[in-house]
């Protein structure tokens, strides 16, 4: 056993992590071959069975799951009685958008600022990079103390349940006592975070065609229906006037118990234009914690650069809505498609097709896993432990709590607001990174503790 201490360990690997974490960022791995190739996933799977091999898992495995993308499992055998704990972490990455927003390339790791950029260096290469790093400290310090099971999940950005549908197939392999998912991230650099609940997520296709096709707008404009026009009042609808999403059938009443949110501290980690109002009721937290909230994340609609003065026959978008524990994924699709079928004016033709979804997730913050998690966080920041809500969605959670009841769940990770998640120059702290490594790594530490026999006396 090194005389060291675990932090000096961990800080001595983070060399390595950066390393890593730049070839892992390297791959384009969106997982959807409309915009990227598929090899860019493959070769960023093969990447994370490399380092897992590398590390002495066993029965490390490509898994082909049912929406074409591949998951990557492994075993790290730990004593001989010893809980499992399941680690968690996905190696797809949302596409970088406008890459001309970048101010370094969104594929190549940059230091800039005492920050690391790059798209996924935060969610959620970053956690797996997290996840390596306190199981390499571990190792250094006698070995893991307990069973790990790591999945790496191919899909998680595009929703399309590949990893949900392989865990219902086969739900012996992720067993666990304990479940980390390192896809979450503290309330702001600094504050150590675990995220009690999750928003779901439903995403729908909404196409609206009022025509046979284009007209010119002189001569039948003004009594022609214009889908456009048809698609611009049904998305409409779906805010009130303070911009508080109004879903007939979805409650938007509830509010949040626990850490509060300052709108001053929302709007500087948003960055609000001056002058410009945040939308909706409540506090901040009860907005983006514990009400559902839409989103219209794209519009098909002629662009303004060669538009003609045409009436356009159809037109669409893609239409998201977050929703609180309390409300299953089933209940907001049915309600959102309804919803958006009967704000439809003049008669004009709706097609919804459904294109993703997730359920909610709430955590059990009274379970030994939770204290193990308090009592590490407190030796790596030196301060209490804090509980928030997130508006994000992470699908598999709600999973593996139905298939695993008895199983305590944990979500921690590098996604504090400074990371830019989902946007340009996203990027991750590698002072959160250290010091959530060497949580984990003492969380593991005593989590085995709580949970070994008591010794005779």
């Amino acid at each position: 056993m090194p005389s060291v201490p675990l932090s000096e360990t961990v800080a001595s690997l983070m060399p390595r992590a950066r390393i890593e974490l730049a070839e892992l960022v390297s791959f384009a791995s969106v997982a959807d071959e409309r915009q990227f190739p598929r090899s860019e996933s493959e070769k960023a799977a093969a990447w994370v069975a490399g380092a897992l091999r590398d590390e002495g898992f066993q029965d490390v495995a490509l898994l082909d799951t049912p929406d074409g993308t591949q998951s990557v499992y492994g075993l790290l055998p730990g004593p001989a009685g010893a809980p499992t704990v399941l680690l968690y972490a996905h190696y797809d990455v949302q596409p970088p958008l406008d890459e001309s927003a970048w101010l370094s390339p969104p594929f190549e790791l940059t230091e800039r600022d005492g920050r690391w950029y790059g798209r996924g260096s935060a969610d959620c290469k970053g956690g797996l990079l997290m996840h390596l790093t306190a199981l390499r400290a571990l190792r250094e310090h006698g070995g893991a103390p307990v069973n790990v099971k790591v999945i790496v999940e191919g899909s998680e950005e595009q929703g399309t349940g590949g990893l949900e549908r392989y865990a219902e197939a086969h739900p012996e392999l992720l067993t666990a006592d304990a479940i980390v998912i390192g896809d979450a991230g503290n309330f702001r650099v600094g504050v150590p975070t675990v995220t009690s609940t999750l928003r779901g997520m439903v995403l729908l296709e909404l196409r609206v065609a009022t025509l046979e096709g284009n007209l010119h707008s002189g001569q039948f404009g003004g009594a022609a229906p214009d889908a456009l026009a048809a698609l611009i009042r049904i998305l409409d609808s779906l805010r009130d006037a303070s911009g508080a999403t109004t879903v007939d059938g979805l409650d938007g009443s509830g509010t949040w118990a626990g850490l509060s949110y300052p709108d001053e501290d929302f709007r500087r980690d948003a960055k609000v234009l001056d002058g410009v109002e945040l939308v909706g009721t409540g506090n901040v937290a009860d907005r983006i914690w514990a009400r559902p909230s839409v989103t219209v994340v794209g519009i098909d609609a002629p662009p303004v650069i060669g538009a003609t003065p045409s009436v356009q026959a159809t037109a669409g978008a893609l239409v998201s809505v977050r929703i609180p524990p309390g409300v299953t994924a089933e209940q907001a699709s049915h309600a959102l498609t309804e919803h958006l079928r009967s704000a439809a004016p003049w008669g004009a033709r709706v097609e919804v097709t459904q294109r993703g979804s997730g359920q909610p997730f709430q955590a059990d913050t009274s379970s030994p896993a939770y204290e193990a998690m308090a009592e590490a966080m407190r030796e790596a920041y030196g301060q209490e432990l804090s509980i928030a809500g997130q508006g994000g969605s992470i699908p598999l959670c709600n999973t593996l709590a139905t298939l695993y009841p008895q199983a305590e769940i944990l979500l921690i990770g590098l996604s504090e607001p400074e990371a830019q998640i989902h946007a340009a120059n996203e990027s991750v702290s590698p002072q959160e990174l250290e010091r959530l490594a060497l949580a984990e790594a003492v969380f593991l530490q005593r989590y085995a503790a709580s949970k070994a026999p008591a010794s005779a006396g």
